[in-house]
């Protein structure tokens, strides 16, 4: 896939537990950002979570989404942004693609719909399938906290 120099890509999510569906987004972002492009991790405030039954304050998820990180070789071309919305700077910013789930695939139409307004560009939307459990159900952060499967997808 041929990127253009200095790709800006966009991820966000909770990463109330950083799981195997979130290192996916996180991993085609930077492939999608190329070797000279940036990735921007929007990361979910507390405000956000109120309607979680589990929360992990934010500078946990920070952490782990950096540990993640650490072990690969583009982890110097990431900034991670706190976000107190369903778009984060993602509205207004000068980025060329976001990566979405398919659970929050209509956030980006609705995004892209809105920069559309205002004048902006659309971003690139680029859709990762639902990362499946071994008892292919979705993997998500609830599905960990609530015990019935790891970070990996293995029912416990």
């Amino acid at each position: 896939m041929f990127q253009k120099k200095d790709m800006k890509v966009c991820v966000s999510g909770t990463f109330n537990v950083l799981h195997k569906g979130h290192k996916k987004l996180i991993d085609k972002a930077f492939e999608y950002a190329g070797k000279t492009g940036t990735v921007y991790i929007g990361v979910t405030d507390e405000k956000m979570l109120k309607k979680k039954k589990f929360k992990k304050p934010f500078n946990q998820r920070v952490k782990a989404i950096k540990d993640y990180l650490s072990g690969k070789k583009y982890n110097k071309h990431f900034f991670i942004k706190k976000i107190n919305d369903k778009y984060g700077p993602a509205l207004y910013g000068e980025y060329d693609a976001i990566i979405v789930s398919s659970e929050t695939i209509i956030n980006a139409q609705d995004l892209n719909k809105k920069r559309i307004k205002m004048g902006k560009k659309p971003l690139k939307i680029v859709e990762i399938p639902y990362v499946l459990a071994k008892d292919k159900i979705p993997i998500s952060s609830t599905r960990i906290l609530n015990n019935e499967i790891d970070e990996n997808g293995r029912v416990l």
